[in-house]
């Protein structure tokens, strides 16, 4: 194999960088750090930078790919929302994600981008949640840790959502931090 020179190299590289400007990531400085308020739940994270997911991913730059922040904000304002009494707010702050499953680099370049799921990789968040009444009297404020370390044991056939583990644990806690019915 013929080697290649650092200049036909840093000309590749260049080509293919207008490629790469396309690709969402989310610690881009110029996304929103909060969903637009619409209705009784408002939904803002801290830097994605810090969170959990980058920092302890085993491939940082797969990690950051997409808007997966986004659709989790927009996921906990949607059924917030649902399960809300009316008059009632809910101002949660998303402070840190962990994604289930982790990128195990050493598997070789072929897995680089390849998710494991494993029991020792579960889903986790930290936010900061208020929920005041319709007299605008604090119900419930403080941070919450939610986790699900049996997520790999709970089904998910025919369910190909990326976020699916995270979706449900965040099901689980609005059911416990919200009883009641759910409005549709």
């Amino acid at each position: 194999m013929k080697p290649v020179s650092i200049p036909a190299l840093l000309l590749v590289l260049t080509a293919a960088l207008p490629a790469l400007a396309g690709t969402a990531h989310v610690t881009d400085p110029d996304l929103p750090r909060a969903l637009p308020d619409a209705g009784p739940v408002s939904v803002s994270w801290t830097d994605p930078a810090g969170f959990s997911e980058l920092r302890y991913s085993g491939n940082r730059w797969e990690a950051q790919r997409g808007d997966w922040v986004n659709q989790l904000a927009g996921y906990v304002q949607d059924r917030a929302t649902r399960r809300l009494a009316d008059g009632q707010r809910m101002d949660v702050t998303i402070t840190d994600i962990q994604r289930a499953g982790r990128y195990e680099p050493w598997r070789g370049i072929s897995m680089d981008r390849v998710r494991i799921m494993r029991d020792t990789y579960p889903p986790r968040m930290t936010v900061n949640v208020r929920i005041t009444g319709a007299d605008g009297q604090v119900l419930a404020e403080g941070e919450r840790k939610l986790h699900d370390t049996s997520y790999l044991m709970k089904g998910s056939i025919g369910d190909s959502d990326p976020l699916r583990h995270e979706k449900r644990m965040i099901d689980d806690w609005l059911r416990r931090e919200l009883p009641g019915t759910p409005r549709a």
